[in-house]
């Protein structure tokens, strides 16, 4: 559905002509005075009507029918090619293929399912759900860059992200454009900026724009930065509360995760103790039913095992394990974090 960001003279005549109402009848449509309307039509562009009655213009655009619609559209865009709404049936089914795909790392299928729509369709001629289509194709195919590990450059995760987050700012879609912001985060720490990422990862743990599992998620990922940078006492709190948060929203998943995560910052902290600990419940608990989750729990579990001269061996072999898993389904971000952790028990 097609809307207006400031309603001047000349959109608010262009409804009246859309709605096929004289003057008079679109004065007391809307409930304003007759020379009101006159004046939209007589100064076009160059009046814009006040607060309110930008909002009682809006109301009138979105109680218009469909046909309304088009010829509002037809007029205002003509650059905007319609599309039947067979193709967009398809190009929602070809989006909840590519999620199936990115989740057990088909990364080849699911860039393809997204590239024959991204590379077809000009986003400046598209409709609002159109452009809505368009901006989750991009999240996607941003996240198969990330998982990839290509987070930087003009063809990579962030380039992906930062043109999605445009597209759902200009459609006014707030809660898709804080998702979006918190993985441009999770981009940032991927990248070494572990300040700067829980910095953001803090603001958006309290932004009302995300649901609360999303805020749980950011709340944890603060830990995981600051776990990176040496912080490992303030890190644990930080998980243990998006731990609790996780158990309360019933989120096994995510719980499991963090107990992952918290396993590795004891680790870090040197308390091998309570690191196997909670690595023992993440694997007991955790869905390793794709090769990404596969490799980041071996790969923890193996950093672990690394960091106790007793069980060297055994980590790694464990991490020789994960990497070649990483190996086959490309995920090259943690082929690198698997070889630093080698290189760094060697130094």
């Amino acid at each position: 559905m097609v809307s207006v960001r400031q309603w001047t003279g000349r959109e608010a005549s262009v409804l009246r002509a859309a709605l096929r109402m004289s003057m008079r009848a679109f004065a007391e449509h809307l409930g304003v005075a007759l020379r009101t309307v006159a004046k939209w039509e007589s100064l076009g562009a160059e009046t814009q009507p006040r607060p309110d009655t930008q909002a009682i213009l809006d109301t009138a655009l979105a109680r218009a029918d469909a046909a309304a619609h088009a010829r509002f559209e037809a007029v205002l865009f003509p650059e905007r090619k319609s599309v039947r709404p067979a193709d967009y049936e398809t190009w929602t089914e070809d989006i909840e293929r590519a999620v199936v795909c990115v989740s057990r790392q088909d990364f080849p299928f699911a860039a393809t399912l997204l590239n024959r729509w991204l590379a077809s369709r000009d986003a400046h001629g598209l409709d609002d759900k159109g452009l809505y289509l368009y901006g989750r194709s991009l999240v996607l195919l941003g996240d198969v860059q990330r998982d990839q590990g290509a987070i930087l450059g003009p063809l990579s995760a962030r380039q992906s992200y930062l043109t999605a987050r445009d597209i759902f700012s200009e459609l006014a879609i707030p809660r898709r454009v804080a998702q979006i912001e918190l993985s441009l985060a999770v981009v940032q720490e991927m990248s070494g900026q572990l300040d700067v990422s829980a910095r953001w990862y803090e603001q958006l743990a309290a932004d009302q724009r995300l649901s609360r599992r999303d805020r749980a998620r950011a709340r944890l990922w603060i830990g995981t930065a600051l776990s990176k940078e040496g912080n490992n006492e303030y890190a644990t709190n930080v998980m243990a509360a998006a731990t609790r948060e996780f158990e309360e929203l019933g989120e096994p998943e995510d719980w499991s995760v963090a107990h992952q995560k918290l396993a590795l910052a004891h680790r870090g902290a040197g308390d091998l103790k309570q690191a196997l600990h909670y690595i023992d419940i993440a694997r007991t608990t955790g869905m390793v039913d794709s090769p990404m989750q596969r490799v980041r729990l071996d790969t923890a579990y193996g950093h672990i095992l690394l960091s106790d001269a007793a069980t060297r061996n055994d980590g790694l072999s464990v991490l020789d394990q994960a990497a070649q898993v990483a190996q086959q389904f490309g995920l090259s971000h943690q082929l690198r974090s698997i070889e630093g952790i080698r290189k760094g028990q060697q130094g």
